[in-house]
């Protein structure tokens, strides 16, 4: 019988969203397998009365669980900053412990703008992730294949593998424009890929998954169907897999890896350089 995991909690504390420090703790916190952590996320805290609201609230939380809350903290304003951080809590600031090292090492001072990470949206990134969100919507699940010349990559598997999430996550994260195709049984019985999909050849990469898995979401889909049984599931698996490997298509499994995880070897796989947004 396993052990109760320890529980703490986490603050996650912005003048902005907070989805960068919110991004930061989940990354480093899951190195602590043996704690259950509690995240409580809040955005826009740029006054020193809500910066005196969220101290009360830490010290509220500490006296109740008789632990000391973790807080990670984007705070621009130092006076901000120092108001949550003397808080009875392990205050992690994210920005001063870099800024004032960049700030050293480039002989300038940083604008100590709040949000500045947020606030550009008339940019030409801003626009080319909103294109990219748009393109990769409308060509979701091979509805609408006109225009799939414009496509970064197009992502190819069976029905359920993970394809629409990570077309998704890479259009909002990068800016990728993603269309999405599945590979039906027709497909397979032909032994060739769709022929709308033969001219973009370069540009398809492979989603697969353990036929186990495939089967688990497919019956939260449709219980009990044929369609989400295990025997149609290892059939489709095993043929799409025969199928890429025949194509020459690069594919990875999608069964134990995170989206970021599964974005970021196509982003590799694929050649496209791009940076977060």
């Amino acid at each position: 019988m396993s052990e109760p995991l320890n529980e703490r909690t986490v603050f996650v504390i912005s003048d902005s969203t907070g989805i960068t420090a919110e991004t930061f703790s989940h990354s480093v916190l899951s190195q602590f397998q043996q704690f259950q952590f509690d995240s409580v996320r809040i955005p826009f805290v740029d006054t020193i009365e809500k910066a005196r609201e969220v101290a009360e609230r830490i010290n509220r939380c500490a006296e109740k669980s008789q632990a000391k809350p973790l807080v990670f903290s984007t705070l621009v304003d130092p006076k901000i900053a120092r108001t949550i951080g003397a808080a009875n809590c392990n205050f992690f600031d994210l920005f001063g412990a870099f800024v004032r090292h960049i700030e050293r090492a480039l002989g300038v001072k940083s604008s100590r703008s709040v949000g500045r990470s947020h606030t550009n949206v008339k940019s030409a990134q801003y626009n080319a992730r909103i294109d990219a969100i748009n393109f990769s919507l409308a060509h979701d699940d091979g509805q609408f294949v006109s225009g799939l010349d414009q496509a970064d990559v197009i992502l190819v598997g069976v029905s359920r593998c993970g394809k629409t999430p990570t077309s998704l996550y890479l259009a909002m994260q990068y800016g990728v424009k993603v269309a999405n195709y599945p590979l039906i049984p027709e497909d397979f019985e032909r032994g060739t890929l769709p022929t709308t999909l033969v001219p973009f050849r370069e540009k398809l990469f492979g989603l697969s998954i353990h036929p186990e898995r495939l089967s688990e979401v497919r019956n939260e889909r449709r219980p009990n169907s044929e369609y989400a049984s295990i025997e149609q599931c290892r059939f489709e698996i095993t043929a799409a897999e025969r199928l890429m490997r025949i194509e020459n298509i690069p594919w990875l499994s999608t069964t134990n890896r995170s989206i970021e995880e599964i974005s970021t070897k196509i982003l590799t796989e694929v050649g496209l350089n791009r940076r977060v947004y």
